[in-house]
């Protein structure tokens, strides 16, 4: 691990520009920093995570939903599930959080350039995923086509709506979306997010895969592919432990001698089975 600067330990305080909700439980924040130096020099990478803080609330890691092709703020999508969450989700537009970092080990870029690509993704799974599709669209990282499969609890609860509007009409892009349960209105697929892998056309030798969800859906997502062909270091995924500090210290999410932190979050399918990560059933 590179040591860090003083400044890297030092939240920066960044304004919230918008807030965008995307379901009952989500919400995204357009964040810009109060400085411009501090404008200027942030940069991140797809699959990066920031540590966000609240006076009095605490500080979690949010992984980054925006990508830095679109520089001027930063977006960070975040699940009401705690203390910090919470205390996002009553926030204003024009106040204030502290973003640290970013850190960890971003998405692998230069492995995608040349490949098509697959994204599955479940409930807030989507966010970090978004930042790569978007990157990979912009960039024109792909070979022939992007493919994103997309599981919501329900139809009120599918987030990113936009996004999902422009990848659906992009001549390189195919979105398919699945609930659960369905609500009136809804006539489109009902079931587990991998019921649509045997509606595309899937060629593993040619393709990379990156998948983010609950656990349990990683789990069956990353075995569902495995037995279709992909090499186990062609299917990416991303992991969330009880990252405390972010940048290795207090080595809360270690697993064996690995540090999510540090070494992850993003992680290849060879790579977590050499962890023994039980509740992917890896």
């Amino acid at each position: 691990m590179d040591p860090l600067a003083i400044e890297d330990y030092i939240p920066r305080p960044a304004v919230i520009e918008k807030i965008i909700v995307e379901n009952s439980q989500i919400k995204t924040f357009v964040l810009y920093f109060s400085g411009q130096d501090a404008n200027e020099s942030f940069s991140y990478l797809p699959g990066q995570f920031a540590m966000v803080s609240v006076p009095h609330c605490g500080e979690a890691p949010i992984s980054f939903s925006s990508t830095p092709t679109r520089p001027g703020s930063i977006h960070l999508s975040v699940r009401k599930a705690g203390v910090l969450t919470s205390a996002m989700h009553d926030m204003q537009e024009g106040d204030m959080v502290g973003i640290r970092g970013p850190y960890g080990r971003p998405f692998p870029l230069e492995d995608l350039d040349g490949k098509n690509l697959l994204f599955v993704a479940g409930g807030i799974g989507l966010a970090p995923l978004r930042s790569v599709v978007n990157y990979c669209l912009d960039k024109n990282l792909f070979k022939e086509n992007i493919t994103i499969l997309y599981g919501s609890r329900l139809p009120s609860d599918i987030a990113f709506s936009e996004d999902i509007k422009e990848w659906q009409n992009h001549p390189s892009a195919t979105c398919l979306l699945t609930v659960d349960a369905t609500e009136p209105g809804w006539d489109g697929e009902v079931g587990l997010v991998t019921a649509l892998l045997d509606k595309i056309d899937i060629q593993p030798t040619s393709t990379i895969s990156l998948v983010c969800g609950p656990p349990m859906m990683i789990g069956a997502t990353l075995e569902d592919l495995s037995s279709r062909g992909f090499k186990d270091q062609d299917i990416l995924t991303t992991l969330e432990r009880q990252m405390k500090c972010g940048v290795g210290i207090c080595r809360h999410c270690h697993m064996d001698t690995t540090l999510v932190c540090v070494d992850g979050p993003v992680f290849n399918r060879a790579q977590l089975q050499n962890l023994h990560v039980q509740e992917l059933g890896t």
